[in-house]
């Protein structure tokens, strides 16, 4: 499968940092993070989504979570240091970051917004999350993204 280089690959093999692709066929009705697990055969907790909010003072944010989970949007709004956080409309994703629905990652982002990883992910040697296009995940350290994109590992997800 021949596949052009996205801003998040072209960012990753600059930075001399080891990941895998994963590539499966997307459909635009099962494009969250646990259809993708299945396609890709990993353990839903295991594949990141990348969230995009908008402070209370407009300041945006980009969220990394298992994709089996909610953003527990007080959490993040405690944690990004702002007094209330909303997550995005849809039509606002490309604008804001270059990328669309089911191909967000906070790699290669239009602007580096500051970004919080959930803590689950340390629990990994290695996480999925987007390649910047629907399709294509990438395999990779957690400890390698958070330093790529300069992201805190934080508790984000709601505990039941």
């Amino acid at each position: 499968m021949i596949m052009k280089k996205t801003n998040a690959i072209r960012i990753l093999e600059a930075n001399k940092i080891e990941f895998e692709l994963y590539h499966y066929e997307f459909n635009i009705d099962e494009i969250d993070a646990v259809s993708v697990a299945n396609k890709i055969n990993a353990e839903p907790e295991s594949v990141f989504k990348t969230l995009i909010a908008r402070s209370n003072t407009n300041e945006f944010f980009a969220f990394v979570i298992p994709g089996n989970e909610i953003l527990n949007l007080k959490k993040a709004a405690e944690v990004s240091g702002t007094k209330k956080i909303d997550l995005i409309k849809e039509k606002e994703l490309l604008p804001l970051t270059g990328y669309i629905k089911g191909g967000c990652t906070s790699i290669g982002l239009k602007k580096q917004y500051p970004v919080f990883i959930d803590e689950t992910a340390q629990l990994f040697d290695k996480i999925y999350i987007s390649a910047g296009v629907r399709g294509t995940q990438v395999k990779l350290n957690p400890n390698d993204l958070k330093s790529i994109v300069n992201a805190k590992f934080v508790d984000l997800v709601w505990k039941i």
